[in-house]
């Protein structure tokens, strides 16, 4: 029996919460392929949701075992910005997507989107690679013929 307290900041807390979510996890085959594409700017709180949910959606799917890649598209690239550039104290969902990519779990900005949205050279800077395979975009269609189901946040 696990007993959690209401305080969510203690340890036990965490620990029961963790043990929970290990037993609930799902085992997936790296033939399950999800392609996550990122939107939601960085304006408002709906925008910072996404974008938190995109990585913990990732991580949770490659924990699973799944195929998981992600796209940073529109206004979405401005999260990359702010999640690759250096910081005294990253943000916790800085520091998932770093572990993310630390894991060899691929990903893709949209060229275009990130000179439309002012973030370009910020992410040559941290030496994020952009892709243009369709029209300066990234190709969703590719991603489709390889088998990928795709959300879009």
């Amino acid at each position: 029996m696990i007993c959690l307290t209401a305080d969510p900041r203690a340890t036990g807390y965490r620990a029961a919460m963790t043990a929970i979510a290990s037993a609930q996890t799902p085992t997936l085959t790296p033939a399950t392929k999800i392609l996550i594409v990122l939107q939601a700017g960085t304006e408002t709180h709906e925008g910072q949701a996404r974008a938190l949910h995109s990585v913990l959606y990732a991580t949770e799917l490659a924990d699973a075992g799944a195929t998981v890649r992600l796209v940073f598209d529109g206004a979405g690239t401005g999260w990359l910005a702010r999640w690759t550039a250096p910081a005294d104290a990253p943000s916790r969902v800085a520091t998932l997507f770093a572990a993310l990519r630390d894991r060899g779990i691929a990903f893709e900005v949209c060229d275009f989107c990130s000179g439309a949205f002012g973030v370009r050279d910020q992410l040559v800077d941290a030496g994020v690679p952009l892709t243009g395979k369709y029209l300066d975009h990234p190709s969703i269609a590719s991603h489709v013929r390889d088998g990928f189901a795709v959300w879009i946040l």
